[in-house]
């Protein structure tokens, strides 16, 4: 208000001035003062105008931070991690859920027996998590736990994988070679994806089961051996049986003690803890200091259905440490997002993946670069380093 009081007076000296006549201008002296306080006057005026702008553009700037600091008091402020004192865990099996309770309950009652164990669950639920964990509290604990992935092994070689071979069994078999059964003796073999055995192995895997002997391949001597077989699959075995693709008696066999192991759709209420195992996993294994979580990260990752399981949500979490930049976690994943199909199976730049995020925080405070609340602050590197990524990256505002 001072200056317009300042710009009015100057102009009611120039009207005087006017009043009583202008001084006459000398030859090489320039224009009259009187044009000088006329452009003086204009001038004063002008930066007025531009100090009016600069207020309204402030004042619109201070409404939108005070929109944001609503938002982060609803979605940024940090989400408290639940207590740990009613949590279940066998490693890196961890949940508070009722449905994991049936499965820590059962893996308590079958871990000291020798029965045969069947786990079934979809892809990346942690059916070989359980598997260690029952080996572990078995009294085979001190001797090996081997592990088959019966999907992994080339169908010609699966036999002499499991069950051994002698010397010259077949071309190429220039030594004797143990199976993963001896190497298991005394202790626990873990079938993975059993539902994968190819159907001519089956009838040798069921004799190992009922009389716990087998032959090496390319011998006729017996071998005994005493095992304790732990399968696992994804597949819905009843089905396999009905098209012809699995052994009925085999089954039987195998589904002594049952432990479905859910998906972490139905358990949606663990994954707090689980972003906060993984959270501190990989902090320690990537030398960070993560350890906020916002409220609106958190409810996206509630959110998700977690095709992927537990396995997808590591894979997330270890990529958002990866990333961020400050004590925050900031998770990138588009997760309701479908992926094109021909980048399914490609994995992303991390330089791409940090120049969306440098958008993505740009985008947030409204390209604002500077100040507390500004994308330099949130990124934890100083404005000028993120004006030459922005530079370097060809980030610009639209």
């Amino acid at each position: 208000m001072g200056r317009v009081i300042g710009a009015v007076g100057i102009h009611s000296d120039i009207t005087r001035s006017e009043q009583r006549g202008a001084l006459p201008s000398e030859p090489g002296r320039g224009p009259s003062l009187g044009i000088d306080l006329q452009d003086r006057s204009s001038n004063l005026l002008l930066r007025e105008r531009d100090l009016r702008e600069q207020a309204e553009e402030a004042l619109h700037s201070a409404q939108v931070e005070i929109q944001d600091l609503k938002k982060l008091l609803q979605t940024g402020a940090p989400y408290p991690f639940p207590e740990t004192c009613h949590t279940y865990s066998f490693g890196e099996v961890i949940g508070q859920s009722r449905c994991l309770e049936n499965v820590f309950f059962r893996v308590e009652a079958v871990a000291p027996q020798d029965s045969t164990v069947l786990l079934l669950g979809e892809t990346g639920t942690g059916k070989g998590l359980v598997a260690r964990a029952i080996h572990s509290r078995s009294l085979r604990r001190n001797r090996p736990l081997v592990i088959v992935n019966c999907t992994a092994l080339p169908a010609n070689l699966i036999e002499s994988e499991l069950f051994g071979r002698e010397k010259g069994a077949f071309t190429g078999a220039s030594s004797q070679q143990l199976g993963r059964f001896e190497l298991a003796d005394k202790g626990t073999i873990l079938l993975d994806e059993i539902g994968d055995l190819p159907f001519e192995l089956q009838s040798k895997l069921l004799h190992v089961i009922q009389e716990g002997e087998f032959n090496r391949l390319g011998s006729a001597k017996t071998v005994k051996v005493d095992v304790r077989i732990i399968a696992a699959t994804n597949r819905d075995l009843y089905e396999e049986i009905r098209l012809g693709r699995f052994r009925e008696d085999l089954f039987y066999r195998l589904n002594i003690f049952p432990i479905t192991v859910p998906p972490l759709r139905d358990r949606k209420e663990d994954i707090p803890l689980l972003v906060g195992y993984f959270l501190d996993k990989f902090n320690r294994k990537l030398g960070k200091n993560i350890r906020t979580v916002t409220n609106g990260t958190m409810g996206d990752l509630m959110a998700h259905s977690w095709p992927g399981n537990v396995r997808e949500l590591e894979s997330v979490i270890e990529r958002a440490v990866i990333i961020s930049r400050s004590t925050t976690l900031q998770v990138l994943d588009q997760f309701n997002a479908p992926i094109p199909v021909g980048q399914r199976d490609e994995a992303r730049p991390l330089v791409e993946l940090e120049r969306d995020y440098i958008n993505q925080v740009l985008q947030s405070t409204h390209w604002r670069i500077e100040g507390n609340r500004g994308a330099a602050r949130i990124l934890g590197i100083n404005p000028s380093t993120l004006r030459g990524r922005m530079r370097k990256e060809g980030i610009h505002r639209p």
